[in-house]
């Protein structure tokens, strides 16, 4: 049995994890979360799983739902209520699903207690990749990738040397406007944006899966977990989001790993490696003679501004890809607020790399000093607008 901590519980990450964990009870026990600000969906999961521990995001909340449950059942609050949850002795695994770099502390908590990782919150690599890796091997935890990307280049990695290793690819769908020219995204609405074509996700997530943030994190993450310079990582659009990502090895052969696009397979995959649990029958299968054909096509660095960003951040190192993040983070979270428009995330981003004065090899402080002062500084210009 494998005892599961899942921060982010009532995220869209959160609630496909639990019905993975619901379709294989004789395998996998929720025995720890956290919840949002989602406090009715909360309040559904506490009843159907019955966690040990559970935090939430205000003291408020906590004590709200102290005082409805009975039992055995811990609540706790706020970012050290995140660090009990990823630190829970029960547990032998915690998926991070939280959004943003909240998510950093406590996997770094969660390595230092030997916890496997299950890895979803992108920014956690992002802001601080070498701190991350090094903690892990440090402990000899594994940290296993649950974006699909990162879990297709996982899989076709299985029984390889790293060696042999020529370069890997990351698929992208292109997101909600990977058909409109720059000029045809001067005034595109949130509603617009939030609706992708491929992929059910959290708004922050649709947004950057948009402006191709969201793969431009993905490139820096795969750095990171797959140990290799950025010059053996491409990125290609392929908008059936079928081939979820590929390796082609130095004697020309190319693995890719396919299926529908269904973010319960690589949750799975991360909880049963290295093992494969069965998926229901009701799951939709891959049927190749259906979809016909496949489409694929190199990116446009001009149109997709926040790829180059991206790779240049990464390239650079040092704190400028947890200003990268940071930028982001609060640039959408403007544009979801309605202040500033959908062009001017990726402005605003560039504006704030330009200021930024690299930082190599930061501490932990160091990264969190950056990290708040670009936010105060995002969320000036943004009030502005």
């Amino acid at each position: 049995m494998k005892k599961i901590s899942l921060l982010g519980a009532t995220g869209s990450i959160g609630q496909q994890t639990l019905d993975v964990i619901e379709q294989h009870p004789e395998k996998l026990r929720l025995v720890a979360m956290s919840l949002g600000e989602n406090v009715t969906l909360g309040r559904k999961i506490i009843h159907k799983f019955s966690p040990k521990l559970v935090s939430a995001r205000s003291k408020e909340t906590c004590e709200l739902l102290k005082s409805e449950f009975s039992g055995d059942i811990q609540f706790v609050y706020g970012d050290q209520g995140l660090i009990e949850v990823a630190t829970f002795e029960e547990a032998t695994i915690v998926l991070n699903a939280v959004v943003g770099s909240v998510g950093l502390l406590p996997t770094l908590k969660a390595i230092a207690a030997r916890k496997t990782i299950a890895l979803a919150n992108k920014e956690t690599l992002v802001t601080a990749g070498h701190l991350v890796m090094e903690a892990a091997k440090r402990h000899g935890v594994a940290i296993l990738p649950v974006d699909s990307e990162h879990s297709a280049i996982f899989q076709c990695l299985q029984g390889e040397k790293e060696k042999n290793v020529e370069k890997i690819i990351l698929t992208a769908s292109g997101g909600s406007f990977r058909d409109r020219t720059r000029e045809e995204l001067k005034d595109v609405t949130i509603e617009d944006a939030l609706n992708h074509p491929n992929w059910s996700m959290g708004a922050k997530i649709t947004i950057d899966s948009a402006t191709m943030m969201n793969k431009g994190l993905e490139v820096i993450e795969a750095h990171w977990l797959f140990n290799l310079p950025y010059e053996q990582i491409d990125v290609l659009l392929h908008k059936e989001s079928i081939i979820h990502s590929m390796v082609e090895f130095h004697d020309s052969s190319v693995i890719a790993q396919l299926g529908t696009p269904d973010m319960r397979v690589p949750i799975q995959y991360a909880f049963s490696y290295p093992d494969r649990y069965p998926m229901p029958a009701s799951k939709e299968r891959l049927q190749l003679w259906e979809i016909g054909k496949l489409h694929f096509s190199k990116p446009d660095f001009d149109r997709f501004r926040c790829l180059g960003f991206a790779f240049h951040a990464g390239k650079t190192g040092g704190t400028l890809p947890t200003v990268l993040n940071a930028a982001n983070e609060e640039a959408v979270s403007g544009f979801l607020n309605g202040k500033i428009t959908f062009l001017e995330i990726e402005d605003i981003i560039e504006g704030t790399l330009e200021k930024h004065a690299v930082i190599q090899n930061p501490s932990l402080d160091i990264i969190q000093q950056v990290d708040k002062e670009t936010r105060e500084f995002v969320r000036e210009i943004v009030e502005k607008k």
